[in-house]
């Protein structure tokens, strides 16, 4: 397979390139996607080798991580927007994108579908539900290498000042404040839905409540040791609600590490 891997490696990066724009604004969306397509990738076959997986497995890990994000360059081509509300989901246009590639097909057929049902579910709120234990694995894997990555992404616009100076087609408003329904999804611990995202401080809760759907213990120690959930905490509206949220949330990634 690495043979294959290593054509995979020369598509994406060529892939990538023919999006590079003149139009200044566009091109700083394709390279923050780039960058990320790298470290993603990374970050996945990272967290295979620590989690001892065979050859074969971190391979597939890296597939996974290097096309998991494929479909965002179509939309932003066809739409304007990395934002999959106001477009289409990024992960289910990645699967058009994939099944048009000929050289997937040189997978045997289970690791094809896993390969596909692991992108597909990268994004969503939860993994759809599946009685392959193999398929559910690797999407956790992927889901914890890309929220790990979008922290880095993110962690420059935290900061009020900072940030309306967010790329446009990545954020909300910039105001600071946090709707109602955000608090409460906080203090409850259940996932806020990003579609109703309006604030700045929305996409903190939102980068917050990710922790409860970190997988393992790894994505969780290298979450700490960057000081991605302090930075994020710092840069809250805070009030008694915000409070307890942030207090049973450092209860929850204390006992991850645990694990």
């Amino acid at each position: 397979m690495r043979e294959l891997l290593r054509r995979m490696h020369e598509w994406m990066a060529s892939y990538m390139k023919s999006f590079y724009s003149d139009d200044a604004e566009v091109q700083q969306g394709i390279l923050i996607k780039e960058k990320h397509t790298g470290y993603v990738t990374a970050n996945c076959v990272e967290l295979a080798k620590f989690l001892k997986l065979s050859t074969h497995d971190t391979q597939l890990a890296e597939i996974i991580g290097l096309f998991h994000d494929v479909g965002r360059f179509r939309q932003y081509s066809l739409y304007k927007t990395f934002n999959d509300a106001d477009s289409e989901d990024h992960a289910d246009l990645g699967i058009k994108v994939i099944d048009e590639l000929n050289f997937f097909k040189e997978l045997s057929a289970p690791d094809y579908q896993l390969v596909k049902f692991a992108i597909q579910n990268h994004n969503k709120k939860t993994v759809a539900p599946t009685d392959d234990e193999r398929k559910n694995f690797f999407a956790k894997i992927i889901r914890d290498a890309d929220k790990l990555d979008i922290y880095r992404v993110l962690e420059p616009f935290l900061a009020q000042e900072n940030a309306d100076k967010m790329p446009k087609f990545i954020k909300g408003k910039a105001r600071p404040d946090i709707s109602p329904d955000f608090v409460e999804n906080f203090v409850t611990g259940e996932q806020a839905d990003y579609r109703k995202i309006r604030t700045n401080g929305d996409r903190k809760i939102v980068r917050l409540m990710w922790l409860y759907d970190i997988n393992f213990s790894w994505t969780m120690q290298k979450i700490v040791e960057r000081g991605f959930i302090e930075k994020i905490v710092s840069n809250l509206p805070m009030d008694e609600r915000v409070a307890e949220g942030v207090r049973r949330l450092k209860l929850h990634v204390k006992e991850k590490l645990s694990e």
